[in-house]
C-alpha cells in the first residue's frame, strides 16, 4: 500500500490514482496502456481494481508505481507533482545532456525539441509551453555553468541584449552566450568566458537561437 507524505501531509487513496491517470495521460497512453507497457497485467491500473468488492480501497504496489514511471520515461519527482492537487499538470519540460544538443535530429527547424534521447525536468517556475531543459557536463562553460548544472531555455521568451542564449547553425554547433548586438545581418555574442573575444555569426548561418530563462545553480 503506498501511502505518502509530501509537504506534511498524507496522501489519499484518490490522489495516488489520480496521479497514475495523469502519468498515463501525459505518455500518450490509458490506464490499461501504461500498466501493459509497463510489463504488468494491462487490468493493473483499471478504475475497476481500485476498489475490492466489499468496498475496501485499494492501493498500487509501490513496485508498479516504479515500473509506471519506468514506462512512461518518468520519475518520481514528476509523479510527486501529478500527485499534489495543487500542481496542476505536474508542469515538466524536456532534458537533453548539452553535449547531445547538436547532434542531428533533437531540434527541428524552429529550435523544438523533437526525436529520441530527451527525459523529463520538472519545472522549479512556470514558463511557455514550449520550454525545454539542457543538462550540463564538463568545464567548456565555466565559470557561468559548472557541471551538472541545468538551464533552462525558453523559445518563446523575448531576447534582448545582455541576455543569456543558446544559438544554434545551421551547420549543428550549440553555442552559449551573452547576446551582444542582433541585426537583421548578424548575431555578436560575447562567450561566457569573458577573457574570449566577442563572436559575430551572420543571420543566414543561425538555425535559432533561443534565451536561458533559469539555471539550477
Amino acid at each position: 500500500m503506498v501511502r505518502q507524505a509530501k509537504a506534511q501531509r498524507i496522501l489519499t487513496h484518490d490522489q495516488i490514482w489520480v496521479a497514475l491517470d495523469r502519468l498515463a495521460e501525459r505518455a500518450g497512453l490509458s490506464p490499461s496502456g501504461l500498466a501493459k507497457r509497463a510489463g504488468l497485467d494491462p487490468t493493473t491500473f483499471n478504475k475497476s481494481k481500485r476498489v475490492t468488492a466489499d468496498g475496501r480501497e485499494r492501493w498500487p504496489s509501490t513496485e508498479s508505481i516504479a515500473k509506471a514511471l519506468a514506462a512512461a520515461d518518468s520519475s518520481i519527482d514528476i509523479f510527486a507533482r501529478l500527485v499534489d492537487d495543487e500542481a496542476g499538470d505536474g508542469r515538466s519540460v524536456p532534458l537533453l545532456g548539452f553535449a547531445l544538443a547538436g547532434a542531428s535530429g533533437a531540434f527541428d527547424e524552429s529550435g523544438f525539441p523533437i526525436g529520441k534521447g530527451w527525459t523529463e525536468f520538472a519545472l522549479p517556475i512556470a514558463e511557455d509551453s514550449r520550454s525545454f531543459a539542457l543538462h550540463i557536463s564538463g568545464e567548456a562553460l565555466q565559470p557561468a555553468y559548472r557541471d551538472g548544472d541545468v538551464i533552462l531555455v525558453s523559445p518563446g521568451a523575448p531576447i534582448r541584449k545582455g541576455d543569456r542564449v543558446v544559438v544554434k547553425t545551421r551547420a549543428g554547433e550549440v553555442t552559449v552566450a551573452t547576446l551582444k548586438r542582433r541585426t537583421a545581418k548578424a548575431l555578436e555574442l560575447q562567450p561566457l568566458d569573458a577573457s574570449k573575444a566577442e563572436r559575430t555569426i551572420a543571420a543566414s548561418d543561425v538555425a535559432w537561437i533561443a534565451r536561458i530563462v533559469w539555471a539550477s545553480q
